[in-house]
């Protein structure tokens, strides 16, 4: 047995495994296999619209009747002002000449849209068995409205303040994101990234400060990380860069082979992507203007002026100015579909909790 079912029987799951949202990365092919697996598929939304994330929840539900999850950012969106997306532009300036582009060419920034009544009114249709947020929680008034739908609440929290804050609003779980994690940091009550605790002493500080379970995520990707999870007072893991390596994942060819050649010190966090904090592999536009970059206009405007540097670039097979999303321990992924990657993690973590314990292990 799990030596902590808490969170197996609070989100009605086989395997203590949440596959985590990580948007652009995956959609319905990818929570579908975990789901079906036994662990929790997650279709991350703030990238889709409404008829995307219909299409998507409505092709989960068709293959499997086992609860998914549907994520949601919480951010206040703040636009760009003339003179930030002036400085960024004149930042970015001789990447555009040597490319010959125009630098007053500047496309949109990449759609991520803050939870809002209309995804609510969604979420009250659909009726996933998980709702869970990033950079805090929705409103009041909306977030008693996704209760009323019968669905577990999830979100991320980065320090012990963010986690008994959520705890404090109701939330049934906390993931305790690690400074190891790759992708956007959730968090929401600090901006200092420097002050940031690893898994190792955030995740126990949590399970200490808070009566709901904790799930630790942020360079896990094999037994071994879940098994010290456990150790540590964890109910359950949320795994993201590993699945980046399943067939299902969305990614570029470019991002995938970059993935294949990562290793332990070659991820940094950075804003020039989106204005936000997020981990990703260092590349050219990392090196030459970040990791963090003063002049980066606020979540997500930073993005627009990248994306006519970005696509060249890729056309050429380049991933210099691509958002190259891992965490720390991508150096241990496997070449594995998502249903046999999902009960491999879990078959060797039993395993190991089984050896550390001194019980049996389970298959």
């Amino acid at each position: 047995m799990w030596p902590n079912r808490r969170l197996l029987d609070l989100l009605e799951i086989e395997l203590p495994i949440i596959q985590a949202p990580m948007a652009g990365a995956g959609g319905s092919a990818l929570a579908t296999a975990v789901s079906k697996a036994g662990g929790l598929g997650s279709l991350p939304c703030a990238m889709l619209d409404e008829a995307q994330m219909r299409a998507e929840a409505g092709i989960i539900r068709q293959q499997t009747a086992n609860p998914f999850n549907m994520n949601f950012f919480c951010h206040t969106p703040v636009a760009a002002t003339a003179a930030q997306q002036a400085a960024w532009t004149a930042r970015l300036a001789p990447f555009y000449d040597e490319a010959g582009l125009d630098s007053r060419a500047v496309a949109p920034a990449p759609h991520r849209r803050a939870f809002d009544a209309e995804m609510c009114a969604l979420v009250e249709d659909i009726k996933p068995e998980v709702v869970s947020f990033h950079f805090g929680l929705p409103e009041p008034a909306l977030l008693d409205r996704v209760r009323a739908t019968g669905a577990r609440v999830l979100s991320s929290a980065t320090t012990v303040a963010e986690a008994r804050w959520l705890a404090e609003r109701g939330v049934d779980a906390v993931i305790a994101q690690g400074y190891e994690a790759g992708g956007h940091r959730g968090m929401f009550l600090s901006r200092d990234i420097t002050a940031q605790p690893g898994v190792m002493a955030l995740v126990p500080q949590i399970v200490d400060a808070v009566e709901v379970p904790v799930i630790a995520a942020g360079g896990i990707a094999d037994g071994r990380g879940i098994a010290a999870a456990f150790a540590l007072g964890a109910a359950g893991v949320q795994i993201g860069t590993a699945y980046l390596f399943t067939p299902e994942a969305t990614i570029s060819d470019i991002h995938r082979a970059a993935l294949h050649g990562a290793a332990d010190d070659q991820t940094v966090l950075t804003n020039v992507f989106s204005g936000k904090p997020a981990r990703g592999l260092i590349n050219r536009v990392i090196r030459e203007v970040g990791p963090i970059a003063a002049e980066a206009p606020p979540f997500p405007a930073a993005g627009a002026a990248l994306a006519p540097l970005k696509a060249a670039a890729e056309k050429s097979g380049s991933g210099d100015f691509s958002s190259l999303w891992s965490g720390q321990a991508a150096a241990l992924g496997r070449d594995l579909e998502a249903g046999d990657l999902t009960r491999a993690l879990a078959s060797d973590a039993s395993q190991r909790l089984g050896l550390l314990t001194g019980g049996p292990a389970q298959d």
